[in-house]
């Protein structure tokens, strides 16, 4: 049980992907538990990053469209580019990436299920 998303083999257990997306918010300067939706209140429209569409996402469906997956696959890969190449979180990090370039290319939106 957990989070997968067409276009790719990423998977991480939902626990795990929310420590990811605490992660990735850590990168830009952002606390996640003091955003809307994570139990704060402040909004996602407070930061300007590229990265905001997969933080300000839920995390049991939905969608990104063909164009934003391939402005947050770019900022995703920057974002990981300093962890380990063994961290697991890395890892999935660039297959997602790969899995929203593949999307934007083929110009269908990348689903979360």
């Amino acid at each position: 049980m957990g989070l997968d998303f067409t276009h790719c083999e990423a998977h991480w257990a939902y626990s795990g992907f929310r420590k990811f997306r605490k992660r990735l918010a850590e990168c830009i300067g952002m606390n996640l538990d003091n955003m809307e939706g994570f139990n704060g209140i402040i909004p996602f429209e407070c930061y300007d990053d590229d990265i905001i569409p997969l933080l300000n996402h839920s995390d049991c469906g939905g969608d990104l469209s063909p164009d934003v997956c391939q402005t947050v696959a770019t900022r995703l890969r920057q974002l990981v580019s300093d962890w380990p190449d063994d961290d697991r979180d890395k890892i999935n990090a660039l297959n997602l990436a790969e899995g929203m370039e593949l999307a934007h290319k083929q110009n269908e939106p990348l689903e979360f299920i």
